[in-house]
């Protein structure tokens, strides 16, 4: 019995260990692209080696306030996509039009009066686009394996991009817009017609995350999300994240909760081998 509970903890030890150590070292690049005379940055994540290496197109979300749109940059999801590199999978984080440096904010969904959440969806999915284009020809990456993340607006633009481009897979994290404010959603209906067609368009197999206390995109809401979704034709299967903080919507920062569902998920859909 001894012998078998030091056996057990010697495998629990050397587990912990091969968690914390990276399996790969990380190169690290910057890129841009023009998207309708504007500017696209990427910034590219790659592990060291030659490669070939999967690629995950990483999407930010959008602020509620106007001025925040000017804080993305080089630092923007760096955790998760260090996570994902470490892995041995090549990541470019896109910063897309009207956000960071670049210029026109494109994909805003105009007034709540009357909200294009479809439109903005497709503006977005533009530069994911774009970022496929531009990282898929770096040296060291597969450009057969291809699948798309994003958090909230880059939940919601993946999700655009999976109905136009060809991916092997797509992860959304609280997908959605129209958050005025905790639990305020201008638009519902909107929303879930938009999510309906991007479900009848949609090409790859699809994996959702929202938080028990999501205050941007509660559970009821995600439910009917998803619904329209997949009674459209289509495939996602829905995840509900545990309570995250004070808002559940910033769950994408808790790598080490989700990494294992998502790792699954892309090793089943062949994304990760």
């Amino acid at each position: 019995m001894f012998y078998r509970l030091a056996l057990l903890a010697a495998l629990a030890v050397s587990s912990l260990a091969a968690m914390a150590l990276p399996a790969f070292a990380l190169q690290r690049s910057t890129l841009s692209t023009i998207v309708e005379g504007q500017t696209v940055t990427i910034y590219l994540y790659k592990p060291d080696g030659a490669g070939p290496f999967p690629l995950l197109i990483m999407s930010h979300g959008t602020p509620r306030v106007m001025a925040d749109h000017a804080d993305f940059g080089a630092g923007t999801l760096e955790t998760q996509a260090e996570a994902f590199a470490s892995r041995g999978v090549a990541v470019a984080v896109t910063i897309r039009r009207g956000y960071g440096s670049s210029g026109h904010w494109v994909d805003s969904y105009g007034g709540c009066s009357n909200p294009d959440f479809y439109g903005a969806g497709l503006s977005g999915a533009q530069d994911i686009a774009a970022a496929i284009a531009t990282a898929s020809a770096q040296p060291g990456i597969d450009r057969s394996r291809i699948a798309l993340i994003g958090v909230s607006a880059g939940g919601w633009a993946s999700l655009a991009a999976g109905t136009r481009s060809r991916v092997m897979a797509v992860v959304s994290f609280a997908g959605g817009r129209g958050s005025r404010g905790p639990d305020n959603v201008c638009g519902e209906e909107a929303l879930v017609s938009a999510a309906q067609r991007y479900g009848r368009a949609s090409r790859a197999p699809e994996l959702w995350f929202y938080s028990a206390n999501d205050h941007f995109f509660g559970p009821a809401l995600a439910q009917r999300l998803h619904a329209a979704f997949v009674g459209a034709g289509g495939r996602a299967q829905f995840v509900t994240a545990p309570a995250y903080g004070a808002d559940g919507h910033k769950y994408f920062n808790d790598v080490a909760s989700w990494m294992p569902d998502v790792s699954r998920f892309l090793h089943r859909t062949g994304f990760m081998h």
